[in-house]
């Protein structure tokens, strides 16, 4: 046999080898190209490309007929049941009871169902019930938790992520104080059922919609966009890649959010596989070139002016008494002189009604140029208030090397009535384009969000990559349904929680997670033929961890607090988000990176995770706080304690087997004050605790 050390490597072998020892990426070795075919030189324009399935008219569609009609409880089951019997998988049996309520609430709450709820949803789901007066009961217990406070709490999360929100952002901005209350004004808008059209709109235009100004916290969503460092030392050349960037990044998260498209990528030149142009993404990025990011006021004019008139007064007051302190030498009436001017800013305060009406973190029109400064010597960002701008079609992305004039307007694949794309001309464009959204835009912006809530509730979306439904991303498993259903959730008025009770109320969603033949012949789940178990994300898992402890703080709300603190029992969509300085906690638990669109979350598993559940001071306390907890309510019995612990997280009698665990652990240490909080901790860290079937 040869021996393999007996010959040397070649030389750009052994090179590569020993980069990839030194950490580099092994080179990428690529098969010979094939020749060039006669036609490889032709390329299709984006803006004659057809259509995607995804821009196509909405139409309500019939479902195929199928064999097992029985089965099926609404248009979605008829749609899914006649794929699963075409690949010939049976769907998975109805859940338990108690499984299905506690799935439900977490679901739509993000909480654990309380013992009571599950004891009497358990006690009206009798198996000798008639299946019309489970499913009644089943529809009452969706629309009791659609009504209560937290399942706007829950659901908001879920948009926050998509929004970039944050409540703390770059270190070189003004802080804003009133980030929170776009949280509290999204929480409101799921709670009062928004209609979708509307949720989009106010997003993006509430001001220039006649709504009353404490409307205009929904605008930071754009006002709260990343912002990025500009040394305004350097060269305009510079600055203006910056200020493009940051254009990139509103276009990019506005279509992502809304169309579930990657518009950004038409910045350099047209979209390589979606009929969207260059000149498509210039006339959206134009809007964005004639905003800025500005705290604007929540009460009218009559109330705002004279606080404004107010607020100057107090700065010019207090730049007057900073620099009467920063005299040297420090006058001999320093304290009587700084007194006085104090005692005029208390005054102008308490005089003015108002004077600290919250304000919204928000936009406003005003056209931006990059200028040079005076002499030459560094840049200006000269704002252009109430104006606007288009932008000229910068070749390769370059805001140095321009071309021609793009007018603002929207997509050439959604024409409006006249054949041609919107034009974009009120103000800034704001208003148009959010109209465009809803309207020549209306079936891909219904489609991508009724997608994203049945990726909530199924665990995968009927498209599953629910911000890229262009060409590039996964078609749809059932075209047909998602084409049905979102025609009628637009037909109900752009209502979600309509969409709700529609996915909620079929027998698919009501399925088990037990199912081996669908499991082995769909590991995918693409029929949708089995509930996935899923995986609490942290906020859920924390708020539970409260719930079952008993001391969650359920205000609604307010002002973020850092999670770290020992004394924040709240939900932990309350818990403060700075966008640069993620706190360890969230950090650890795969929270979606805030300065970025998140479309889902990455789920992982790792070793700082449970140090963190075997040594968090939070952990610690909730644990001793659930121990006492058990020994209030349900007294020194060792058999009750447990039955109440396993009902308070695992909504479910413990089992023979873990109830001898139980007893085996906690009489062999009996003398042991901690051994209950030890009990209480490892049942909060447990798999069941952390998933739902």
């Amino acid at each position: 046999m040869r021996n393999p050390l007996s010959s040397r490597l070649p030389r750009r072998a052994l090179a590569a080898l020993c980069a990839v020892l030194l950490g580099a990426m092994p080179p990428l070795i690529l098969p010979a190209a094939p020749p060039p075919s006669p036609t490889a030189h032709v390329s299709v324009k984006a803006a004659d490309r057809p259509l995607p399935w995804s821009f196509k008219p909405l139409q309500k569609v019939e479902p195929a007929a199928v064999r097992n009609p029985a089965w099926a409880r609404t248009r979605i089951d008829q749609f899914l049941l006649a794929r699963m019997e075409a690949a010939g998988i049976q769907p998975a049996a109805p859940a338990d009871p108690r499984v299905l309520l506690r799935r439900l609430t977490f679901d739509l709450t993000g909480l654990p169902a309380t013992p009571a709820e599950v004891d009497a949803f358990v006690a009206d789901s009798s198996p000798n019930s008639s299946l019309e007066i489970r499913q009644s009961k089943f529809a009452a217990a969706v629309d009791r938790l659609l009504a209560s406070p937290q399942y706007g709490e829950r659901w908001a999360r879920h948009w926050l992520d998509l929004a970039r929100y944050v409540d703390e952002t770059a270190s070189w901005l003004e802080k804003t104080s009133s980030a929170h209350l776009y949280r509290d004004w999204v929480i409101k808008a799921f709670n009062d059922d928004m209609p979708y059209n509307q949720f989009v709109m106010r997003q993006i235009a509430t001001d220039q919609m006649g709504l009353p100004p404490e409307d205009r916290h929904a605008l930071a969503f754009l006002g709260l966009a990343p912002t990025y460092w500009k040394e305004l030392q350097l060269p305009p050349e510079l600055i203006k890649g910056t200020v493009a960037d940051e254009w990139e990044e509103h276009v990019d998260t506005l279509s992502r959010t809304f169309l579930g498209l990657t518009l950004a990528c038409a910045r350099c030149h047209d979209h390589k596989s979606d009929p969207i142009t260059a000149a498509d993404y210039y006339g959206i990025a134009g809007v964005f070139a004639s905003v800025r990011h500005a705290e604007r006021p929540t009460m009218g004019d009559e109330f705002w002016l004279p606080v404004k008139k107010a607020r100057e007064s107090v700065a010019a007051l207090e730049k007057q008494r900073d620099e009467l302190k920063k005299k040297k030498p420090a006058p001999t009436d320093l304290t009587n002189q700084v007194a006085v001017i104090e005692k005029k800013i208390a005054d102008t305060k308490s005089g003015t009604p108002h004077f600290n009406m919250s304000m919204a973190t928000a936009v406003e029109d005003a056209a931006l140029f990059v200028i040079a400064a005076a002499n030459n010597k560094g840049t200006v960002l000269d704002f252009k208030p109430g104006q606007a701008r288009d932008l000229e079609l910068m070749r390769r992305g370059d805001p140095n090397n321009t071309g021609d004039l793009i007018p603002r307007r929207f997509l050439g694949a959604f024409p409006a009535k006249d054949g041609q794309p919107r034009r974009l001309v009120t103000g800034s464009g704001r208003l148009e384009l959010a109209q465009a959204l809803v309207q020549e835009a209306a079936p891909l912006t219904a489609r991508v969000i009724v997608n994203r809530v049945w990726k909530l509730h199924f665990g995968r979306g009927i498209v599953d990559t629910p911000s890229e439904f262009g060409v590039l991303g996964d078609p749809p498993t059932h075209p047909d349904l998602l084409n049905d259903l979102t025609a009628r959730f637009v037909a109900n008025g752009w209502s979600i929680k309509w969409l709700h009770r529609e996915i909620l109320l079929s027998a698919a969603w009501q399925q088990s997670s037990l199912a081996p033949d669908s499991e082995k012949r769909d590991p995918e789940n693409k029929l949708f033929a089995r509930m996935p178990r899923r995986r609490l994300d942290f906020e859920a898992w924390r708020d539970t961890t409260l719930a079952a402890a008993g001391t969650l703080d359920s205000r609604f709300g307010g002002v973020a607090t850092p999670l770290t603190s020992d004394k924040n029992v709240r939900r932990t969509l309350y818990g403060n988000v700075n966008r640069h300085e993620l706190e360890p906690m969230l950090r650890i638990h795969d929270f979606p990176d805030p300065a970025a669109h998140s479309p889902s979350r990455t789920e992982t598993a790792t070793a700082l995770q449970m140090l963190f559940s075997l040594n968090s001071p939070f952990l610690l306390a909730q644990a001793d706080a659930l121990a006492a907890r058990l020994e209030k309510e349900a007294g020194p019995t060792l058999n009750n304690r447990v039955t109440r612990a396993h009902a308070l997280l695992f909504q479910r009698p413990p089992t023979a087997k873990e109830l001898a665990m139980a007893t085996r652990f906690l009489t062999s240490r009996e003398a042991d004050k901690k051994a209950w909080s030890e009990y209480a901790q490892a049942l909060l860290a447990s798999n069941e605790t952390q998933f739902v079937d």
